[in-house]
């Protein structure tokens, strides 16, 4: 068995060097575990991978708690789902307690412009990267469409649009014959059902508990970001437009302009871009209550956010060899991957239009609605900083932080010249 001082080490350095979102984290921990550390086999890897792909939450998080798991059970697998987590956490708290102090001075401002520039780029490079390994076909691409228009038109609730192409998935894949190779043996069911209910204690009593306790702020955060964590299929960017929309327009908890700062923050640290949900809980709490309620707060929506994928993992990962090898368990992963897609295109839409323009609003026609910029408020500086770090970025293949420092330096020298105008509102 490997030593847990070892597992410290490696997962250690995994956690601290998670940069570029879940694509090079996965190919990081690849790179480790299996070619270098030699302490996973390619098959096991892959088909971990496979399996973390069905579930809600942060992929590359769970992957690493798997591989804890597998090399030295449920405390290798807290480990290094824990370390992979922490050093992103601790980032985006500072940097969040930074922002609330100092966020509305100008100077900060300028910065977080130039970031929400480049920040509209990666978005539709995530879009990109996604497409290339979702849509296999012409279904896929139907649903792509149907997804997005579902959700720019119709404004359809996020967590139906997935569910409507998870189960279109399985059905088109209830004919789909299998590998030929016997399925593997089911794993004892009472020890799931032990294990999932240990943890679905652990994860929702202390929600609930906060709820009798508080009753305010931190016991709506708790089950709002509980509520978020078995939504995110397909990576944080297919639910941030819907959390943007919650936090900002329903609940009043941010800005529009804070909300798009701390998706540029998220994007500069290590970890999944999941923290986000750190940065708008402390900002929420801090709002209300000041410090201590703001720490709280971070520390309640990690919770609600990760421990999740700690249940998940820790009941589902004896059955990894058995679900992997269901064909239609791949169906509704393939059906979810490419509504995924046309999430993010959602997604990229409308973070550009608030990026580019200063005023941004919306025109129904009957039960459909449409977002419709003010073509007199377009930002023109903002747009050729977007055009610059794309070049950057998907051109010149540069390391995403030195492209986001660029940005940043660039939103600075834009307020310098004068060529600033005011966020969307």
């Amino acid at each position: 068995m490997t030593p847990l001082s070892h597992l410290f080490r490696t997962f250690g350095h995994i956690g601290l060097m998670s940069f570029g979102g879940p694509a090079a984290q996965i190919a990081l921990m690849h790179r480790v575990l299996v070619d270098e550390r030699k302490w996973l086999t390619e098959k096991e890897y892959l088909s971990a991978l496979s399996f973390c792909m069905l579930l809600p939450g942060p992929e590359a998080m769970q992957l690493a708690t798997w591989s804890g798991w597998r090399l030295h059970g449920t405390l290798g697998g807290l480990i290094a789902g824990g370390l992979f987590v922490l050093p992103g956490a601790l980032v985006v708290l500072a940097l969040s307690a930074l922002y609330a102090a100092f966020g509305n001075v100008p100077l900060m401002q300028a910065l977080f412009m130039g970031i929400q520039a480049a920040v509209a780029v990666i978005v539709i490079e995530a879009l990109l990267r996604v497409s290339k390994r979702a849509l296999k076909g012409r279904a896929a691409y139907v649903v792509a469409v149907l997804a997005f228009l579902a959700l720019f038109l119709a404004n359809a609730p996020f967590p139906l649009v997935i569910l409507a192409a998870g189960i279109w998935g399985w059905f088109a894949a209830r004919n789909t014959p299998a590998s030929g190779d016997p399925l593997p043996d089911a794993p004892r069911a009472a020890a799931t059902a032990r294990t999932f209910t240990l943890w679905l204690a652990i994860w929702l009593v202390p929600i609930g508990a906060l709820w009798l306790v508080e009753g305010g702020l931190l016991a709506e955060i708790g089950l709002f970001f509980s509520q978020l964590a078995i939504l995110t299929f397909g990576g944080a960017y297919a639910v941030l437009a819907w959390m943007a929309q919650a936090v900002v327009e329903d609940k009043g908890w941010l800005t529009l302009r804070q909300m798009m700062d701390g998706l540029g923050l998220a994007e500069t640290t290590p970890g999944p871009l999941i923290l986000v949900t750190e940065f708008v809980a402390f900002l929420a709490g801090f709002r209300q209550g000041g410090w201590l309620t703001g720490l709280a707060a971070a520390a309640i929506t990690l919770w609600a956010t990760f421990i999740p994928s700690f249940m998940m993992i820790f009941a589902g990962a004896p059955w990894i060899a058995r679900i992997t090898a269901d064909p239609r368990l791949s169906g509704a992963l393939s059906g979810i991957m490419a509504a995924v897609v046309g999430v993010i295109a959602n997604l990229s839409i409308w973070f550009a239009a608030h990026v580019f323009f200063a005023s941004v609003g919306r025109s129904d026609f009957g039960p459909l609605s449409l977002l419709t910029p003010d073509p007199s408020s377009f930002r023109p500086a903002m747009a050729a900083l977007a055009l610059i770090a794309g070049w950057l970025l998907l051109r010149r293949h540069m390391p995403l932080p030195l492209v986001l420092a660029l940005a940043a330096l660039g939103g600075l020298g834009l307020q310098a010249a004068g060529l600033l105008q005011p966020l969307a509102s």
